[in-house]
């Protein structure tokens, strides 16, 4: 017969931290794993709609940054920090904007309630079960009960798991009945909210995912949401109150470009030719430069500008297509106005000065070099400007600040080693105590503690 050799104590080690790894890891999100998408009338949009949420959760709209990333699936998250992050994909299957605002109030209530940092407090819970069901199991397989050791290991990441996922449901609740008050104390009605639910409630039918109870999931079911917040929102006082009507026809417009912008199959479908709304013309210019149709894209732009004349992100969008068509000289007037028209808005002031840039005239760098260098100061996660700043240096002959700008860049890109080396390289051409030395500096020390931190996570494997 065979006989299991029992394990040594340091395999029995080794099965721990193996283990305990594979299980930090399935505690982990992974939130920047997508493309992050930038459009100026999105990012004042979602300023605008949140601005009364955020208030309402005791902080300041200024502090409060919305990502949207790139992904078809409905979804929205917050990750550390006062950072919400929203799928491209809830955006483009929201009816209107008052479903959004019950989103963002949702996530607000996990930003309030600093769930990102109790999170550890449900991973301790459930780590310190899964470690005892495993301590207790290896000791029963060292003492020759194989299966009743394996037993005893499977059981406890039962309860591990299922420890974990209830503390992360309670989350959930707790959010849905935060994000209910910030809407009730800024005047928005439940109604978009509760409308989501059931969105995301059909969604599980259409999926096929049981619907008996929410034991093994991490959310509650959406029809028990559902039910505990009608009792909530029915009796506000702003259940009946409508949408606001600019924002919902300025959300009419996001929506029709993000789907124009990443599925112009659809815009074409969902916006037809002939269609001559503000939105449809949006769709169709976005779908048109999309999918290489250069032309089209042109006209359906211009057609735009002509209907807003004053419309800084029509006139934005139309002088885009003219630059990425290789037509920059075109592009500069229609970018100059819209520059004019919203002075404070760096991703219009960022593409006029790469219009600027693009001409290959470098007298022109001299209009393009304080719009880059007002555009960085506004925007925290711009590393486009600071490229095409980078590019100006460069051309002056200033490697040194040409450094400090890649490794600006590099920073916000998350790679941390080309930061440093930039930052040092700027460092030794600045003159010390010069503001852009402190700045090289500062960015040397963070990139450089972000490396260590890099490898304390990532510890050597040894046999």
């Amino acid at each position: 017969m065979l006989v299991t050799p029992r394990p040594s104590a340091q395999s029995v080690v080794r099965l721990l931290a193996v283990v305990a790894l594979l299980f930090s890891a399935l505690l982990a999100r992974p939130a920047m794993a997508q493309q992050i998408l930038r459009d100026a009338e999105t990012d004042a949009l979602f300023r605008d709609i949140s601005a009364p949420l955020v208030e309402a959760a005791g902080m300041r709209p200024e502090d409060v940054e919305f990502v949207l990333i790139n992904d078809s699936s409905i979804n929205a998250f917050v990750a550390g920090g006062q950072r919400v992050y929203i799928h491209s994909g809830l955006i483009m299957e929201a009816d209107h904007v008052g479903q959004v605002q019950g989103v963002v109030a949702h996530e607000l209530g996990h930003v309030a309630g600093g769930h990102i940092i109790r999170f550890s407090d449900g991973a301790k819970q459930a780590t310190s079960i899964q470690i005892i069901s495993l301590l207790l199991g290896a000791a029963a397989i060292a003492a020759g009960s194989g299966e009743a050791g394996i037993g005893i290991m499977q059981a406890g990441q039962r309860a591990a798991l299922g420890t974990f996922l209830a503390f992360n449901r309670a989350q959930e609740s707790s959010a849905d009945q935060a994000g209910a008050k910030y809407l009730s104390a800024a005047g928005i009605s439940g109604r978009g909210s509760l409308e989501f639910f059931s969105k995301l409630q059909n969604q599980e039918y259409r999926l096929n995912i049981s619907q008996d109870n929410s034991y093994d999931r991490t959310h509650p079911l959406s029809r028990e949401r559902i039910a505990a917040l009608e009792g909530v929102y029915h009796p506000d006082a702003s259940w009946n109150v409508p949408n606001d009507a600019e924002l919902e026809a300025r959300f009419q417009r996001v929506k029709a470009k993000l789907i124009g912008y990443v599925n112009p199959q659809r815009a074409l479908r969902d916006y037809p030719r002939g269609t001559e709304t503000i939105p449809a013309l949006f769709a169709r210019a976005y779908a048109y430069h999309q999918g290489v149709y250069p032309d089209q894209a042109i006209a359906e732009a211009e057609k735009l500008a002509t209907l807003l004349p004053n419309d800084p992100f029509a006139l934005e969008l139309w002088g885009q297509i003219l630059l990425e068509n290789g037509r920059p000289e075109e592009a500069l007037p229609v970018l100059r106005r819209a520059v004019d028209l919203a002075p404070q808005e760096p991703l219009i002031a960022t593409t006029f000065g790469h219009a600027l840039i693009a001409t290959e005239d470098t007298s022109r760098y001299a209009e393009a070099k304080p719009l880059l260098k007002a555009a960085v100061q506004l925007d925290r996660r711009n590393p486009f400007a600071w490229y095409q700043l980078g590019v100006i240096y460069e051309a002056e002959g200033d490697a040194s600040r040409a450094a400090l700008a890649s490794a600006e860049r590099m920073q916000m890109l998350g790679q941390h080693r080309a930061a440093y080396v930039n930052a040092t390289r700027a460092m030794a051409g600045i003159e010390t105590r010069d503001a852009d030395w402190i700045r090289a500096q500062d960015i040397a020390l963070t990139s450089r503690h972000a490396l260590e931190e890099e490898k304390e996570k990532v510890p050597e494997l040894r046999r």
